[in-house]
């Protein structure tokens, strides 16, 4: 039986915030049940791409705040993380999502630590039921005592869903989401990839999902704000996203997305093993996306093509490179030749700690399609 506490909060205010979320962890048993003092927790935020946090595709830097005052109160120690979703057309966004959301600001108000998924590199993680031969997440995980998760209430036109299982995707960095899209390029599929992250992730006990102003419509990003009023917690990712999506209004059995996890056990989801503290009632007049209500059916194979067209690779530009060899040596899998910087394609793994780490911004983001450059300048506009 797994416990899904759901707390009401009507505000981002931040004592209002911090009373709401210590109620419910205090309802899942207690901080001291999942960390201790001198720990390093890691709070793995939902930093999709540079939006302001009004627009409610984030987690809320003040929910950041709140969350990461409770465990300093621990005594632990505060670091905030994650990788954004992906290059778009070669530019990589989660440096610029950590200032654009606030919560930079807000983690140096507050003396936590920011980690961007792509400087710190990835690891290789094997599992005897991975769906993907080789998974890359992020190491950041495995140096942390403790992880918490903390997602945003969405709405997804793709996957209808995203939530707690969904926010662990941020654990891949760099661009190589790109090519776990592109293998998995429909929910069913990209769903084996979400549960194969979970299976590799041991030391995350406890999920917050900021649900105060959630995203309705056509999310994950272009959707709009709709007030829930609401924070979950829960130590079952599983079993808190089947609670969030019935407060949706949605139909289970429509989030082919977690089909994997259901069936690989990463939590409970029959409803009748699932307890419920608080109010988890229908949310009113709340929005679902079009793919959903007019029961569309999506030809996922055209996300091949997308990614396709818009791959990049690093490329060192030998103008600007001052030989430092910060590219190399941050390279996990040794793909760069420390006196020629040339890159050997074969076995970079696109996790782009090349690219974050040159301090002379050496390493470019190239294409071979003309046409990806005419789009990353017309994107860039949107990321200024």
């Amino acid at each position: 039986m797994s416990k899904v506490i759901v707390s009401n909060c009507d505000s981002y205010e931040l004592e209002t915030l911090k009373a709401s979320i210590q109620d419910a962890v205090d309802a899942a048993g207690g901080w001291e049940k999942f960390i201790q003092k001198d720990q390093k927790v890691l709070l793995k935020v939902n930093l999709i791409g540079p939006k302001k946090a009004e627009k409610a595709a984030t987690t809320n830097p003040e929910f950041v705040r709140a969350v990461g005052q409770l465990v300093k109160a621990q005594g632990a120690k505060v670091y905030v993380g994650d990788s954004s979703g992906g290059a778009i057309a070669g530019m990589a966004p989660t440096k610029k999502s950590f200032t654009v959301s606030g919560i930079e600001k807000v983690a140096d108000e507050e003396g936590f630590t920011i980690v961007n998924f792509d400087e710190v590199g990835p690891v290789l993680v094997e599992l005897n039921d991975n769906y993907n031969k080789d998974l890359y997440i992020t190491k950041i995980f495995s140096e942390m005592d403790v992880v918490i998760n903390l997602p945003k209430m969405k709405t997804h036109s793709m996957g209808i869903y995203t939530g707690a299982i969904k926010n662990l995707f941020g654990a891949i960095p760099g661009l190589r989401k790109a090519l776990y899209h592109k293998n998995a390029p429909n929910p069913t599929e990209f769903g084996e990839v979400l549960a194969d992250i979970h299976c590799a992730i041991e030391n995350m006990p406890l999920h917050i999902m900021d649900g105060v102003i959630s995203m309705q419509g056509e999310g994950p990003t272009a959707g709009t704000p709709y007030y829930a009023g609401k924070i979950l917690v829960s130590e079952d990712p599983l079993a808190l996203d089947r609670i969030a999506i019935g407060m949706m209004g949605i139909n289970p059995d429509r989030v082919s997305i977690l089909s994997a996890s259901i069936r690989r056990k990463i939590g409970e989801w029959s409803i009748d093993k699932i307890e419920v503290v608080g109010d988890a009632s229908v949310l009113e007049k709340y929005q679902l996306p079009k793919g959903y209500t007019q029961n569309i059916v999506k030809d996922h194979s055209k996300v091949k093509n997308v990614i396709d067209f818009f791959k990049v690779v690093p490329v060192v530009n030998q103008k600007k490179c001052i030989g430092c060899n910060s590219c190399v040596d941050s390279c996990p899998v040794e793909a760069i030749d420390r006196e020629t910087k040339l890159i050997n394609y074969d076995l970079c793994i696109d996790c782009l700690c090349c690219h974050e780490l040159c301090m002379s911004e050496a390493v470019d983001l190239k294409s071979n399609n003309k046409m990806v450059g005419v789009v990353r300048a017309i994107s860039s506009l949107f990321y200024k």
